[in-house]
C-alpha cells in the first residue's frame, strides 16, 4: 500500500536506500567471486588459515549454484520492486495496492452474498429471529462486529449491557433495537454530589439499594425518599423502574430489577451506587450502520427515522439481521 501523504523527500530517500542496498549486495557478491581453487606448491588446495581442533578450512570457491541463487534473489527483488509498490511513491507497473485488492474482494463478497441478505431483509425481525439458518449468519456478523464490547455470548461486561436478559435501557422491541443499532446511544448521568450533599449521597445510596430489595439502612433510605421523588424521578420514574418503562428514551436504568451495569464483581453494591452518584456515568454506543453495511449510501438520521421498517431492512440488510439476532437473545421461542 502506498502512503499518499509521503513527501517527495522521503520517497526519494527510501528509493535510494533500497536500490543502494541491492547494488551493494551485488558488488559484494561479484567482488568476492572466484572460480579457481588456489593451490599450494604440493598441489593441494590452499586453506583459509583458520583451524579449530586440528580441522582446517579449504579456500574453495562458492559453488556455482549457490552463487546463481544469490544472483536470482537480486533479480527477483528488482522485478518485484518494478511490478509492485515498494520504492517510495512508486505505485508499480501492475498498479496493485492492498487497499485496491481489499475493495475488489469486498465488492465480490457484496455481489455474492447480496441475494442472501436481500432474502432475509424481506422478513420481519420477529419472524427472522425464529429462523435458525438466518440466526447462524447473524451470529457470525454479531461476533465479528459487536462481541468486542458485548462479548461473544452477548452477556456484556462492565459498562456494556447484557443483551440476553430483559433489562433494556431504551426498550427491547424489534424497532427500538434496530434504532439503537442504527443511531447509537449516548447515556449521560451527571454527578449529584453537589446537589445532594455528602449525607444526601449516603442516604440516596441506601434508598436505591432498597428499591431492588437489597439489604439497606431503612432510616437513611426513608430520609432520601422525598429527595428521590424531587430530583431523580424525572428520569428514573417515581417508582424507580427507569425511563423505558415510562415511554421515555433517556436510557435511565430500572433501579428495581437488581441489574447493575457498572458494578464490578468484587465491588459492593453500595460502593458502586455511591460512586455513580458522586461522579456520574457517561455511556456511549456509536452508530453501527456504516460498519455493518459497509458501502451503503446512508441518508441522514432524520430521513432514516422517517423510513418504514421495510425500507430500513432493504437499505441495511446486515443490520436488520443483527437486530433480529439481538431480539432473539432475550425472546427465545
Amino acid at each position: 500500500m502506498i502512503n499518499e501523504s509521503m513527501s517527495s523527500f522521503w520517497g526519494i530517500w527510501i528509493t535510494a536506500i533500497t536500490l543502494g542496498v541491492i547494488a551493494f549486495c551485488f558488488v559484494l557478491l561479484a567482488g568476492n567471486r572466484k572460480t579457481e581453487k588456489p593451490m599450494t606448491a604440493d598441489g593441494d588446495v590452499q586453506t583459509t588459515g583458520h583451524a579449530a581442533d586440528g580441522i582446517e578450512e579449504y579456500d574453495n570457491p562458492l559453488p556455482r549454484w549457490w552463487f546463481m541463487l544469490f544472483v536470482a534473489t537480486i533479480i527477483f527483488a528488482l522485478v518485484y520492486l518494478a511490478l509492485y509498490p515498494g520504492l517510495g511513491q512508486w505505485k508499480g507497473l501492475l498498479g496493485w495496492s492492498s487497499t485496491g485488492q481489499w475493495e475488489q474482494e469486498m465488492a465480490h463478497a457484496e455481489e455474492f452474498y447480496a441475494p442472501i441478505f436481500d432474502k432475509y431483509a424481506a422478513i420481519d425481525i420477529e419472524t427472522l429471529a425464529n429462523d435458525p439458518e438466518a440466526m447462524k449468519v447473524a451470529e457470525r456478523i454479531f461476533v465479528n462486529n459487536c462481541s468486542v464490547c458485548h462479548g461473544s455470548a452477548a452477556k456484556g461486561g462492565y459498562g456494556f449491557p447484557n443483551l440476553t436478559d430483559d433489562a433494556w435501557l431504551y426498550g427491547g422491541d424489534p424497532e427500538t433495537i434496530r434504532t439503537t443499532i442504527i443511531q447509537g446511544r449516548n447515556g449521560l448521568m451527571p454527578a449529584w454530589v453537589d446537589i445532594l450533599g455528602e449525607d444526601g449521597v449516603t442516604n440516596m445510596t441506601q434508598y436505591v439499594m432498597s428499591l431492588s430489595g437489597a439489604e439497606h439502612n431503612a432510616e437513611q433510605a426513608a430520609a432520601a425518599k422525598p429527595l428521590f421523588a424531587a430530583v431523580c424521578s424525572s428520569c428514573h420514574g417515581t417508582d424507580g423502574k427507569g425511563s423505558a418503562a415510562h415511554g421515555m428514551e433517556l436510557g435511565a436504568p430500572n433501579l428495581t430489577d437488581n441489574t447493575w451495569l457498572y458494578k464490578q464483581p468484587e465491588e459492593s453494591l453500595a460502593a458502586s451506587i455511591e460512586y455513580t452518584l458522586r461522579n456520574g456515568r457517561n455511556g456511549l454506543m456509536p452508530s453501527q450502520a456504516r460498519y455493518l453495511d459497509y458501502g451503503a449510501d446512508l441518508p441522514s438520521m432524520g430521513e432514516l427515522s422517517n423510513m418504514s421498517p421495510e425500507q430500513k431492512a432493504k437499505l441495511l440488510p446486515k443490520l436488520h439481521l443483527v437486530a433480529a439476532y439481538v431480539y432473539s437473545l432475550s425472546n427465545k421461542p
